[in-house]
């Protein structure tokens, strides 16, 4: 006779199964944000260390995102095939080692290069990393996970300015890039190490074992108008928070009379607040169904900041206040966006949409750098949060029509 397990013991073996898997994959979403940044971080500095334009920079991004465009969907179909756990190592790896060799053989040529190989491993992450929190992760717990994952991203995003522009400063440029590629091959291999650490009952199933009672959905059912909207909330949250996240800084000492310190002082200050508005976002998915709406009204309020910037000369002092409020709100919309996201997923393929709608932040990746880089050669420092803030309302409108396609 089959004994009937004790509902507390499985919940005290699964918890713990839960922030092994969440602590694992948060650390690789923040190396992910790192590599993502590093480049921009840079940014002020890389135009002398490689000899070219700011938009020879951003063609170098727009090679890393078209490379993460191209991949990402397919990792969607191969995480979910061959282990999302085995591809996540695989990826860290990749973009650890596409730093290392920049800092070995600096050079516009091989910066083109180290940006393909980061962006195929950038082409990993959310699919890896969404589709083994959709199964490992209880579901009244999921939107706490996804704001403590997301704000592992953000921090690891918050952290790059002084990190890497502190090393560079130290030591050179080259040696901020070999930080950048030994933190990816540092969690690379802890994940390897500790991967058999997780219980059992908390292992990803294999794509040979679909879930208990459920078969995978065709794939042509994935591509619903949902996904396609959700893939175009992400293009516009790219071009976006993207031009912020990577630009501002060289606006603000272009345009706004402010030194290098104090504008990445502006960054740091926009970026920490975003992560800290993803754990305010987190708990706020939580509680409600109306995820579209809590969105909408976040960057509705970040426009209005980012019109603000763009429209008066702000001190130092308050430009960082006002991009530090900016950061807040924005970072509230992430978890109500995972949420739509996981909502819009069969179960059993979550990798796969989430894979297929994060290819919205490459695509916004391929226009924006060439966009705002063009703005700044151009002299136009300002036009970076003008242009912002009319995609961020372009944002909103988009998210009201997903809630409002949701709720019928």
């Amino acid at each position: 006779m089959t004994a009937i397990p004790d509902p507390k013991t499985a919940l005290a073996a699964a918890r713990p199964a839960e922030r092994m898997l969440l602590g694992q994959i948060s650390l690789a979403h923040l190396v992910s944000h790192v590599h993502i940044m590093t480049v921009p971080a840079l940014l002020p500095l890389l135009p002398g260390h490689f000899g070219s334009s700011f938009i020879e920079i951003g063609a170098a991004l727009t090679l890393f995102n078209l490379v993460s465009l191209v991949v990402q969907a397919p990792m969607g179909f191969v995480s979910d095939r061959l282990g999302a756990r085995r591809v996540l190592v695989a990826g860290l790896f990749v973009g650890g080692l596409s730093f290392i060799a920049l800092a070995l053989s600096p050079g516009y040529g091989m910066l083109l290069v180290a940006m393909a190989g980061a962006g195929l491993a950038n082409g990993v992450y959310h699919p890896a990393n969404y589709a083994l929190l959709a199964r490992g992760i209880d579901g009244a717990r999921m939107g706490k996970a996804f704001s403590i994952h997301t704000f592992a991203g953000y921090l690891g995003t918050a952290i790059s300015p002084p990190l890497l522009l502190g090393t560079a400063a130290l030591f050179g440029v080259s040696q901020a890039f070999a930080v950048a590629g030994a933190l990816g091959l540092g969690v690379g291999l802890l994940t390897l190490l500790t991967g058999g650490t997780v219980p059992a009952a908390r292992q990803e199933p294999r794509a040979e074992a679909p879930v208990a009672g459920v078969s995978r959905p065709p794939r042509t059912r994935l591509i619903t108008g949902t996904v396609i909207g959700l893939m175009a909330m992400y293009v516009l949250l790219s071009l976006s928070t993207g031009g912020i996240q990577s630009f501002s800084a060289s606006a603000l000492v272009m345009g706004y009379g402010i030194d290098l310190a104090g504008a990445n002082a502006a960054l740091t200050v926009f970026l920490f607040m975003s992560a800290g508005g993803v754990l305010a976002g987190g708990a706020l998915a939580d509680r409600t169904r109306r995820h579209g709406l809590v969105a909408a009204a976040a960057f509705l309020g970040t426009s209005v900041i980012a019109g603000t910037m763009a429209l008066t000369q702000p001190s130092a002092a308050v430009a960082t206040l006002l991009l530090g409020m900016a950061g807040f709100l924005s970072g509230i919309i992430t978890p109500s966006r995972d949420m739509l996201v996981r909502a819009a997923a069969p179960k059993g393929a979550e990798g796969i949409v989430f894979g297929i709608v994060s290819t919205g932040f490459n695509i916004g990746g391929l226009i924006g750098p060439l966009l705002y880089a063009a703005l700044l050669d151009h002299g136009q420092p300002r036009a970076i949060f003008a242009v912002a803030a009319v995609f961020m309302l372009l944002t909103v409108a988009l998210t009201l029509v997903q809630d409002r396609r949701a709720r019928r």
